[in-house]
């Protein structure tokens, strides 16, 4: 699951330290709408310098293919021309939603998941998700080819690599037992895997990964390989991930400058969608250290997943929110139930 390991930091995803200030927040309603810098836009600027807003801006890991809509309306000039100059920061231990929740930041990127226990805790953190990045949840079980895994229940007696979380266990349990399969068969290997290729061939027979990025290494390495999607198994696991992230009092407060970041972001995304290839590459401009190969390969795949089926850009399907939601708390993942619509809102996405 290297993908999900470098776009989820550490994978805390029960074992989260957030920074005493956080624990002191509470959850209020959402109204409105209805910076060490790695980046920052300083192109097409407007005739009014003074007019332009720093606007703080945190990933939630380091650049990938999930973020080149941002780096294209960057690079663009998008945000400038919404009176807004972006500064891009890489996330503490924390992640990004630590910043964004004490207002420290502006924006920032998490995913359904990570926002859970956020919401649902005794003293729940003012998060909530503006638009999403991806319309569908593309991770899901890989194994080499000759393994011969083709559906979850022949997982059985097999080395499957876990960061040993609640909510993986979770999941991986579910759908073995929904194809008649034995999750207590399945043999659970506690390890961080920085190489899908090696990893398969020597420590384990399979792997939690976003398709988006190890799916097309393994491609690009010529290493045939059978796959499940939790989705396509189980419609409730379609969570949202990743999504873009703001602090309700911001929200409430500022909803124009939610709105002008969004028309932004959306041009870029956008752009990639028409033009994976130069979004590939400015995605490169910026994180010159990835795989060019893979950033290209892994762009044009994302290309046709951003916006997908959903009716527009960023759009987050109400129900398919609170299902996960929903199993979350029936499965006692999370500490109470949460109502309908906790957590998001579209009201703030362009038409």
């Amino acid at each position: 699951m290297t993908f999900l390991r470098q776009s989820l930091p550490g994978c805390r995803w029960w074992s989260r330290r957030l920074v005493p200030l956080l624990l002191t927040l509470l959850l209020v309603p959402v109204a409105g709408c209805g910076p060490a810098a790695a980046g920052a836009d300083a192109t097409a600027a407007p005739a009014a310098e003074t007019a332009v807003r720093d606007v703080v801006f945190v990933l939630d890991w380091t650049p990938n293919t999930n973020h080149s809509g941002i780096y294209v309306a960057l690079e663009r000039g998008y945000y400038r021309e919404e009176g807004i100059r972006l500064v891009v920061e890489q996330p503490p231990e924390d992640g990004a939603e630590a910043l964004v929740a004490a207002g420290r930041a502006d924006f920032g990127v998490s995913f359904q998941d990570y926002l859970a226990p956020a919401l649902a805790g005794g003293q729940p953190l003012p998060l909530v998700a503006i638009a999403a990045l991806v319309n569908h949840n593309s991770s899901g079980i890989v194994s080499r080819k000759e393994a011969g895994i083709e559906r979850p229940a022949q997982l059985e007696g097999r080395r499957y690599a876990t960061w040993d979380l609640p909510v993986e266990r979770a999941m991986v349990e579910n759908i073995i037992r929904a194809d008649g399969g034995d999750p207590e068969k399945l043999q659970w290997i506690p390890t961080t895997v920085s190489d899908i290729v090696t990893s398969l061939e020597t420590l384990v027979d399979a792997v939690w990964i976003f398709r988006a990025w190890d799916g097309i290494a393994l491609e690009l390495a010529g290493v045939e390989y059978n796959w499940f999607a939790f989705a396509d198994i189980n419609p409730v696991f379609d969570y949202y991930t990743p999504v873009l992230i703001t602090n309700e009092d911001l929200l409430r407060e500022e909803p124009e400058l939610v709105r002008a970041f969004l028309r932004a972001t959306r041009r870029g995304y956008e752009d990639a969608i028409r033009e994976p290839g130069a979004a590939a590459a400015i995605l490169l401009q910026h994180a010159p250290e990835l795989d060019a190969e893979l950033v290209r390969a892994s762009q044009d795949w994302l290309a046709g997943q951003y916006i997908a089926d959903a009716p527009r850009w960023g759009w987050i399907e109400p129900g398919r929110w609170d299902a996960f939601y929903a199993w979350l708390a029936a499965e006692g993942l999370i500490g109470r139930e949460l109502a309908p619509g906790t957590g998001f809102t579209n009201d703030c996405l362009p038409d």
